[in-house]
């Protein structure tokens, strides 16, 4: 009698496990043994997602499965399997995956989370959208020099700019600065209006838009994706994203109120007056698509470049040198009689260098925007069955040895050749590839050269920390990556021939030659 329970317990473990193995029906990739309902819980460092795939490509290559919970899902890494991928296959892996944490919220709607017709249908409107209002033309670099700009300006009570460098010398955290400036281009192209910089209600939505990329790039989000069946029935952080991003739509579902109140149909205003102008015109356009669409483009547009820009100035912080031959390129190329343009990009290959390199080195989004395959497909002989959620990791890309010589270190050389002059590289792809490469990349683009430019113009930058002792550990690396908080001051260049105390500490601003030399 006493066998009969053991006989019981060795059955139940006999289904489980085969309840656990991989289906070779779909013929995927190799991977580790799931567990039953936890899938490779097992196999997931507390590190996270990537240095969890990081060390399964090691044993499995560059293509392999991962079950997140009991869902499996084909990981990606190195520049040839996604560009096989994304852009030979583009059409066949243009659907966006899976992501756990946000799904009941935005539920497929939206450009980002959308697939299929509705998806084709809302990027091609974004694109043509947004161009007419600015991206990519004059109009838009005129929009960002307007803020870049204001950041030296004195304080002005009615626009609110001018805040933030108008008092040099004075420690502060860059974000809420980088927040402010990317927002407002963007919202002039969505809203038709920018925010004053003091407004409560546009420092309440930064704060918003910043906790949702932490949120989204946390390990929480990370352990949603393999426990969602258990988590999403009890309180925790993803409870306090629904309340974050229902605000945020409470926000922009009022503003399109005003905007039907007041619409021209001769005269769109903004994305919002063209959106509703073709509301009537086809199914894809709908509120709740209008309502999630704004709501990625505010977040996309607002949180990426403003990221980029404060790990620009810690990479800046941490490599003095580079700095300093950023700022000579800038004297020479432009002088401080006029700020920067578009055009003068061309001419200032090490800076275009640099630029580049931060966006490399600083790899915002390191696992990679799940995609889904549309259909049934065959890929590197392995069969991938319709809506299965791929991970094209960005990280083993932007580090790929193969491509980048150093690939760990911050190397600006990777963008230039023997001569000195700017050099494209194929791997280079912090906006994705294929078809759902970022909608807003020139934007971006722009913003970040013109933004950086400018800054460095007319400021030097002071850190309380020797570069030797700046840590460029990320504070969350999830989804996103996120840079540690940090303190610095602006200090106008005119008098870098002086010494100057800094309140809470001692710093001396010397001659470009003696920088090494700095204190």
């Amino acid at each position: 009698m006493e066998i009969f329970p053991l006989f019981i317990v060795l059955i139940s473990l006999f289904l489980l496990w085969i309840w656990g193995r991989p289906n070779s029906k779909g013929r995927l990739p190799p991977g580790p043994w799931p567990l039953p309902f936890l899938g490779n819980i097992l196999q997931i460092d507390p590190k996270g997602f990537l240095k969890s795939f990081q060390e399964l490509r090691e044993k499995y290559g560059d293509i392999f499965t991962v079950h997140l919970g009991p869902r499996p899902v084909i990981i990606l890494c190195g520049y040839e399997a996604m560009r096989e991928a994304l852009v030979d296959q583009a059409e066949t892996f243009s659907g966006r995956g899976l992501i756990a944490i946000t799904d009941s919220i935005f539920q497929g709607t939206g450009v980002s989370f959308a697939s299929g017709k509705s998806w084709k249908v809302l990027q091609r409107f974004c694109l043509t959208t947004m161009k007419d209002f600015g991206m990519g033309k004059r109009s838009i670099e005129e929009r960002i020099k307007e803020e870049a700009q204001n950041l030296g300006a004195p304080q002005d009570s009615e626009t609110g700019t001018g805040k933030y460098l108008s008092s040099p010398g004075t420690y502060l955290d860059p974000t809420l600065l980088f927040h402010s400036v990317t927002a407002n281009i963007i919202c002039s192209i969505i809203f038709g209006e920018r925010f004053n910089y003091q407004d409560p209600k546009f420092l309440r939505l930064l704060s918003l838009l910043n906790q949702t990329f932490t949120i989204l790039s946390s390990f929480y989000s990370q352990v949603f994706e393999l426990l969602s069946g258990i988590l999403k029935h009890f309180p925790g952080p993803h409870t306090h994203l629904c309340r974050i991003i229902q605000e945020l739509k409470d926000f922009i579902t009022e503003n399109i109120e005003r905007h039907q109140e007041t619409l021209d149909p001769s005269a769109p205003r903004d994305f919002i007056d063209s959106f509703l102008l073709r509301m009537d015109k086809a199914s894809e356009f709908h509120h709740k698509n209008l309502v999630h669409t704004v709501l990625s483009l505010f977040f996309a547009g607002t949180e990426t470049s403003s990221t980029t820009l404060r790990y620009a100035l810690l990479l800046l912080l941490k490599h003095p040198e580079v700095l300093e031959e950023v700022q000579a390129e800038i004297d020479r190329v432009i002088g401080s009689k006029r700020l920067p343009a578009l055009e003068d990009r061309a001419k200032m290959p090490y800076t275009d260098a640099v630029i580049h390199e931060i966006q490399r080195y600083s790899d915002l989004t390191p696992i990679g925007i799940p995609h889904s395959v549309i259909q049934d497909t065959n890929f590197r002989g392995y069969h991938l069955p319709q809506n299965t959620t791929v991970y094209p990791v960005m990280s083993s890309v932007l580090h790929d040895p193969r491509h980048f010589e150093k690939p760990d270190t911050f190397y600006p050389g990777h963008f230039l050749d023997a001569k000195g002059n700017f050099r494209k590289r194929e791997a280079f792809i912090p906006f994705s590839m294929g078809k759902r490469i970022c909608l807003g990349e020139s934007l971006a683009r722009s913003e970040l050269f013109l933004f950086l430019t400018s800054m460095l113009q007319s400021f030097s930058l002071g850190c309380p920390k020797a570069p030797e002792d700046i840590d460029l550990t990320p504070l969350v690396n999830g989804l996103g990556k996120l840079p540690p908080v940090f303190q610095l001051c602006f200090l106008p260049r005119h008098r870098e021939k002086e010494e100057m105390q800094i309140s809470s500490g001692s710093f001396r601003v010397v001659p470009t030659s003696e920088k090494n030399e700095a204190t």
